[in-house]
Protein backbone atom coordinates (compact mmCIF):
# COMPACT_ATOMS: atom_id res chain seq x y z
CA UNK A 1 0.00 0.00 0.00
CA UNK A 2 1.18 3.80 -0.69
CA UNK A 3 -0.49 7.22 0.40
CA UNK A 4 -3.66 6.16 2.48
CA UNK A 5 -3.35 5.45 5.90
CA UNK A 6 -3.12 1.99 7.11
CA UNK A 7 -6.01 0.05 8.05
CA UNK A 8 -5.15 -1.76 11.68
CA UNK A 9 -6.18 -4.05 13.63
CA UNK A 10 -4.80 -4.10 17.47
CA UNK A 11 -4.47 -7.29 19.71
CA UNK A 12 -4.27 -7.05 23.07
CA UNK A 13 -5.18 -3.59 24.70
CA UNK A 14 -3.74 -2.95 28.70
CA UNK A 15 -2.16 0.09 29.19
CA UNK A 16 0.68 -0.20 26.87
CA UNK A 17 -1.52 -1.49 23.52
CA UNK A 18 -4.11 1.51 24.72
CA UNK A 19 -0.84 4.12 24.43
CA UNK A 20 0.34 2.75 20.96
CA UNK A 21 -3.28 3.44 19.76
CA UNK A 22 -3.49 6.74 21.19
CA UNK A 23 -0.32 7.67 19.98
CA UNK A 24 -0.99 6.33 16.31
CA UNK A 25 -4.09 8.59 16.39
CA UNK A 26 -2.81 11.81 18.11
CA UNK A 27 -0.31 11.60 15.01
CA UNK A 28 -3.19 10.53 12.46
CA UNK A 29 -0.83 7.63 11.96
CA UNK A 30 -3.66 5.03 11.10
CA UNK A 31 -7.44 4.17 10.96
CA UNK A 32 -8.34 1.94 13.42
CA UNK A 33 -10.13 -1.22 12.02
CA UNK A 34 -10.59 -2.99 14.35
CA UNK A 35 -9.78 -4.39 18.03
CA UNK A 36 -9.89 -7.25 20.08
CA UNK A 37 -9.46 -7.94 23.87
CA UNK A 38 -11.10 -10.17 26.23
CA UNK A 39 -11.95 -7.17 28.95
CA UNK A 40 -15.05 -5.57 29.03
CA UNK A 41 -13.70 -2.76 30.81
CA UNK A 42 -10.64 -2.80 28.55
CA UNK A 43 -13.12 -2.76 25.67
CA UNK A 44 -14.96 0.25 26.87
CA UNK A 45 -12.43 2.00 27.22
CA UNK A 46 -10.78 1.85 23.71
CA UNK A 47 -14.26 2.33 22.37
CA UNK A 48 -13.85 5.58 23.74
CA UNK A 49 -10.54 6.03 21.66
CA UNK A 50 -11.87 4.89 18.04
CA UNK A 51 -15.74 4.55 18.19
CA UNK A 52 -15.54 3.49 14.80
CA UNK A 53 -13.70 0.55 15.21
CA UNK A 54 -15.43 -3.57 15.21
CA UNK A 55 -14.78 -5.08 18.33
CA UNK A 56 -13.98 -8.70 17.41
CA UNK A 57 -13.48 -11.90 19.62
CA UNK A 58 -9.83 -12.88 18.73
CA UNK A 59 -7.19 -12.81 16.02
CA UNK A 60 -8.96 -14.74 13.31
CA UNK A 61 -11.42 -12.33 13.57
CA UNK A 62 -9.27 -9.27 13.04
CA UNK A 63 -7.04 -11.17 10.14
CA UNK A 64 -11.08 -11.19 8.27
CA UNK A 65 -11.10 -7.10 8.50
CA UNK A 66 -9.19 -6.69 5.64
CA UNK A 67 -6.47 -5.20 7.17
CA UNK A 68 -2.73 -4.36 6.35
CA UNK A 69 -1.14 -4.36 9.62
CA UNK A 70 -1.58 -5.93 13.42
CA UNK A 71 -0.43 -4.45 16.50
CA UNK A 72 0.11 -6.89 19.03
CA UNK A 73 0.49 -6.47 22.59
CA UNK A 74 -0.18 -9.94 24.20
CA UNK A 75 2.06 -11.71 26.75
CA UNK A 76 5.24 -13.19 25.62
CA UNK A 77 4.35 -16.13 25.19
CA UNK A 78 1.62 -15.41 22.77
CA UNK A 79 3.89 -13.72 20.39
CA UNK A 80 5.48 -15.93 18.17
CA UNK A 81 2.36 -18.01 17.11
CA UNK A 82 0.63 -14.65 16.66
CA UNK A 83 3.13 -13.18 14.54
CA UNK A 84 3.13 -15.96 12.33
CA UNK A 85 -0.40 -16.46 12.23
CA UNK A 86 -0.67 -12.59 10.46
CA UNK A 87 2.40 -12.94 8.55
CA UNK A 88 0.59 -16.10 7.10
CA UNK A 89 -2.29 -14.09 5.70
CA UNK A 90 0.32 -11.73 4.57
CA UNK A 91 -0.28 -8.86 7.26
CA UNK A 92 2.39 -6.52 8.18
CA UNK A 93 2.97 -6.45 12.12
CA UNK A 94 4.01 -4.68 14.97
CA UNK A 95 4.75 -6.69 18.13
CA UNK A 96 5.82 -5.77 21.70
CA UNK A 97 8.88 -6.64 23.14
CA UNK A 98 10.07 -9.70 23.18
CA UNK A 99 9.09 -10.22 19.75
CA UNK A 100 9.67 -13.97 21.33
CA UNK A 101 10.60 -15.68 23.74
CA UNK A 102 13.87 -17.55 22.41
CA UNK A 103 16.21 -16.83 19.34
CA UNK A 104 14.75 -19.89 17.91
CA UNK A 105 11.16 -18.04 18.06
CA UNK A 106 12.46 -15.25 16.76
CA UNK A 107 13.63 -16.62 14.20
CA UNK A 108 10.51 -18.59 12.99
CA UNK A 109 8.64 -14.78 13.13
CA UNK A 110 11.74 -13.28 10.80
CA UNK A 111 11.61 -16.36 8.30
CA UNK A 112 7.84 -16.02 7.78
CA UNK A 113 8.28 -12.01 7.59
CA UNK A 114 10.89 -12.78 4.93
CA UNK A 115 8.39 -15.13 3.15
CA UNK A 116 5.56 -12.97 3.35
CA UNK A 117 7.56 -10.24 2.34
CA UNK A 118 5.90 -8.15 5.37
CA UNK A 119 7.04 -5.17 7.46
CA UNK A 120 7.46 -6.45 10.50
CA UNK A 121 8.23 -4.04 14.07
CA UNK A 122 9.15 -4.62 17.04
CA UNK A 123 8.23 -2.10 19.98
CA UNK A 124 11.96 -0.99 20.76
CA UNK A 125 10.87 2.44 22.15
CA UNK A 126 14.33 3.22 24.14
CA UNK A 127 15.63 3.75 20.34
CA UNK A 128 13.43 6.48 20.07
CA UNK A 129 14.13 8.88 23.11
CA UNK A 130 15.86 11.99 21.94
CA UNK A 131 18.65 11.43 24.69
CA UNK A 132 19.53 7.92 22.87
CA UNK A 133 18.94 9.38 19.35
CA UNK A 134 22.33 11.82 20.13
CA UNK A 135 24.00 9.41 22.17
CA UNK A 136 24.25 7.03 19.56
CA UNK A 137 24.89 10.00 16.67
CA UNK A 138 27.85 10.97 19.09
CA UNK A 139 29.13 8.01 19.25
CA UNK A 140 29.00 6.76 15.51
CA UNK A 141 30.43 10.00 14.55
CA UNK A 142 33.67 9.32 17.07
CA UNK A 143 33.23 12.07 19.53
CA UNK A 144 33.86 9.83 22.15
CA UNK A 145 36.43 7.68 20.37
CA UNK A 146 37.06 3.79 20.76
CA UNK A 147 34.11 2.51 23.50
CA UNK A 148 35.92 -0.18 25.10
CA UNK A 149 33.16 -0.66 27.93
CA UNK A 150 29.36 0.01 28.56
CA UNK A 151 27.19 -0.23 31.62
CA UNK A 152 23.58 -0.93 31.37
CA UNK A 153 21.07 -0.98 34.54
CA UNK A 154 17.21 -1.03 34.75
CA UNK A 155 16.02 -1.65 38.57
CA UNK A 156 12.70 -1.47 38.60
CA UNK A 157 11.27 -0.68 42.06
CA UNK A 158 7.97 -2.25 41.41
CA UNK A 159 7.30 -5.73 39.48
CA UNK A 160 4.91 -7.26 37.13
CA UNK A 161 1.07 -7.16 38.24
CA UNK A 162 0.19 -9.89 35.51
CA UNK A 163 0.65 -13.81 36.51
CA UNK A 164 1.98 -14.66 33.21
CA UNK A 165 5.23 -12.62 33.72
CA UNK A 166 6.23 -14.69 36.17
CA UNK A 167 6.12 -17.97 35.10
CA UNK A 168 9.29 -18.86 32.85
CA UNK A 169 6.99 -21.19 30.41
CA UNK A 170 5.31 -18.19 29.54
CA UNK A 171 7.29 -15.47 29.64
CA UNK A 172 10.65 -16.94 28.74
CA UNK A 173 12.18 -15.00 32.17
CA UNK A 174 12.03 -12.32 34.85
CA UNK A 175 13.60 -9.04 34.73
CA UNK A 176 16.03 -9.88 32.20
CA UNK A 177 13.94 -10.53 29.53
CA UNK A 178 11.57 -7.91 30.63
CA UNK A 179 13.69 -5.21 31.13
CA UNK A 180 17.13 -6.33 30.01
CA UNK A 181 16.00 -6.80 26.27
CA UNK A 182 15.49 -3.29 25.68
CA UNK A 183 19.14 -2.33 26.99
CA UNK A 184 20.90 -5.13 25.15
CA UNK A 185 19.43 -3.85 21.82
CA UNK A 186 20.58 -0.27 22.84
CA UNK A 187 23.92 -1.23 23.38
CA UNK A 188 24.08 -3.76 20.25
CA UNK A 189 22.14 -0.93 17.96
CA UNK A 190 24.79 1.82 19.16
CA UNK A 191 28.08 -0.37 18.55
CA UNK A 192 26.68 -1.12 15.06
CA UNK A 193 25.72 -4.99 16.12
CA UNK A 194 28.96 -6.49 16.42
CA UNK A 195 29.68 -9.97 16.97
CA UNK A 196 29.29 -11.16 21.13
CA UNK A 197 31.88 -13.85 21.58
CA UNK A 198 30.95 -14.85 25.32
CA UNK A 199 27.78 -14.58 27.82
CA UNK A 200 28.35 -14.52 31.72
CA UNK A 201 25.35 -14.29 33.91
CA UNK A 202 24.26 -14.63 37.71
CA UNK A 203 20.39 -14.68 38.01
CA UNK A 204 18.56 -14.13 41.88
CA UNK A 205 15.04 -14.95 42.84
CA UNK A 206 14.29 -12.94 46.35
CA UNK A 207 17.66 -13.06 47.27
CA UNK A 208 18.70 -16.89 46.15
CA UNK A 209 20.89 -17.11 43.48
CA UNK A 210 19.03 -19.71 40.75
CA UNK A 211 21.00 -22.83 39.07
CA UNK A 212 21.98 -22.61 35.45
CA UNK A 213 18.84 -23.44 33.76
CA UNK A 214 15.85 -23.09 36.53
CA UNK A 215 12.51 -22.91 35.78
CA UNK A 216 12.04 -20.06 38.02
CA UNK A 217 12.11 -16.62 37.17
CA UNK A 218 14.62 -13.97 38.59
CA UNK A 219 14.03 -10.68 40.12
CA UNK A 220 17.65 -9.89 39.78
CA UNK A 221 19.97 -10.15 37.14
CA UNK A 222 23.77 -9.69 36.53
CA UNK A 223 25.53 -10.65 33.07
CA UNK A 224 28.05 -9.45 30.96
CA UNK A 225 28.84 -10.47 27.51
CA UNK A 226 31.63 -9.50 25.22
CA UNK A 227 32.17 -8.03 21.57
CA UNK A 228 34.45 -9.54 19.38
CA UNK A 229 35.69 -5.73 19.07
CA UNK A 230 37.16 -6.14 22.46
CA UNK A 231 33.96 -4.01 24.06
CA UNK A 232 32.59 -5.40 27.27
CA UNK A 233 29.26 -5.18 28.56
CA UNK A 234 27.74 -5.10 31.30
CA UNK A 235 23.87 -5.53 32.47
CA UNK A 236 22.38 -5.79 35.97
CA UNK A 237 18.58 -5.07 36.02
CA UNK A 238 15.92 -6.38 38.71
CA UNK A 239 11.97 -6.21 40.13
CA UNK A 240 10.87 -5.07 43.32
CA UNK A 241 14.65 -3.63 44.54
CA UNK A 242 14.94 -0.89 47.33
CA UNK A 243 16.19 1.23 45.22
CA UNK A 244 15.01 4.78 46.85
CA UNK A 245 12.81 5.49 43.96
CA UNK A 246 10.57 4.37 41.29
CA UNK A 247 13.58 3.17 38.57
CA UNK A 248 17.26 3.64 37.85
CA UNK A 249 17.75 3.48 34.23
CA UNK A 250 21.17 4.12 32.86
CA UNK A 251 23.12 3.01 30.02
CA UNK A 252 27.07 4.26 30.02
CA UNK A 253 28.98 3.99 27.29
CA UNK A 254 32.83 4.70 27.93
CA UNK A 255 35.14 5.52 24.82
CA UNK A 256 38.96 6.12 24.72
CA UNK A 257 38.01 10.15 24.28
CA UNK A 258 35.34 10.71 26.51
CA UNK A 259 32.07 8.99 27.70
CA UNK A 260 27.90 9.25 27.21
CA UNK A 261 25.24 7.91 29.29
CA UNK A 262 21.57 8.04 29.43
CA UNK A 263 20.23 8.51 32.83
CA UNK A 264 16.29 8.65 34.03
CA UNK A 265 15.76 11.70 35.98
CA UNK A 266 14.37 11.51 39.24
CA UNK A 267 13.44 8.12 39.24
CA UNK A 268 11.08 8.94 36.46
CA UNK A 269 10.23 6.16 33.65
CA UNK A 270 9.56 8.15 30.94
CA UNK A 271 12.03 11.53 31.74
CA UNK A 272 15.59 10.94 30.35
CA UNK A 273 18.65 13.17 30.39
CA UNK A 274 21.38 12.30 27.59
CA UNK A 275 25.03 13.99 28.46
CA UNK A 276 28.34 13.29 26.75
CA UNK A 277 31.81 13.99 29.25
CA UNK A 278 34.97 14.54 28.83
CA UNK A 279 37.36 14.71 31.56
CA UNK A 280 34.99 16.11 34.08
CA UNK A 281 33.46 18.33 32.07
CA UNK A 282 29.43 17.33 30.78
CA UNK A 283 27.78 18.52 27.62
CA UNK A 284 23.95 18.06 27.91
CA UNK A 285 22.91 16.32 25.32
CA UNK A 286 18.83 16.17 25.73
CA UNK A 287 16.95 16.72 28.32
CA UNK A 288 13.03 16.45 29.08
CA UNK A 289 10.28 16.89 28.18
CA UNK A 290 10.25 14.34 24.90
CA UNK A 291 7.09 12.55 24.18
CA UNK A 292 8.98 8.89 23.21
CA UNK A 293 6.60 6.72 24.02
CA UNK A 294 4.55 5.97 20.81
CA UNK A 295 7.38 6.79 18.62
CA UNK A 296 8.24 3.86 17.27
CA UNK A 297 4.62 2.37 16.43
CA UNK A 298 3.67 5.71 14.75
CA UNK A 299 7.35 5.25 12.75
CA UNK A 300 6.15 1.75 11.11
CA UNK A 301 3.21 2.91 10.06
CA UNK A 302 4.23 5.39 8.71
CA UNK A 303 6.82 3.06 6.43
CA UNK A 304 3.60 1.08 6.37
CA UNK A 305 1.66 3.92 4.43
CA UNK A 306 4.75 4.74 2.18
CA UNK A 307 4.79 1.06 1.26
CA UNK A 308 7.52 -0.49 3.00
CA UNK A 309 7.68 -4.43 2.60
CA UNK A 310 9.83 -6.67 4.81
CA UNK A 311 13.46 -4.83 6.44
CA UNK A 312 16.69 -6.81 6.94
CA UNK A 313 17.32 -4.60 9.77
CA UNK A 314 14.77 -6.35 11.95
CA UNK A 315 17.06 -9.16 11.81
CA UNK A 316 19.43 -7.78 14.49
CA UNK A 317 16.69 -8.99 16.97
CA UNK A 318 17.80 -12.61 16.65
CA UNK A 319 21.53 -11.04 18.06
CA UNK A 320 19.38 -9.53 21.20
CA UNK A 321 17.33 -13.19 21.56
CA UNK A 322 20.72 -15.14 21.54
CA UNK A 323 22.34 -12.60 24.20
CA UNK A 324 19.30 -13.27 26.56
CA UNK A 325 19.38 -16.87 25.44
CA UNK A 326 22.89 -16.87 27.32
CA UNK A 327 21.71 -15.29 30.17
CA UNK A 328 19.41 -18.34 30.38
CA UNK A 329 21.92 -20.72 29.87
CA UNK A 330 19.39 -21.66 27.00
Amino acid sequence: MTGALPKLGFLGLGWIGQNRMQALLVDKACEVVAFADPSPEVQAKVRELAPQAAVVNDLDALLAQGLDGVVIATPSAMHAEQCLQALDRRVAVFCQKPLARTAQETRAILDAARKADRLLGCDLSYRHTEAMRRIRNCIVEGEIGNVYAVDLVFHNAYGPNKGWARDMRLAGGGCAIDLGTHLVDLALWVLGAPQVTQVRSSLYAHGRRLPAGADEVEDYAEAQFDLATGTTVRLACSWEISAGRDAVIEAHFHGSRGGASLRNRNGSFFDFVGERYEGTRTTVLAEPPDAWGGRAVVDWARRLQAGARYEPAIESLVQVATVMDGIYAR
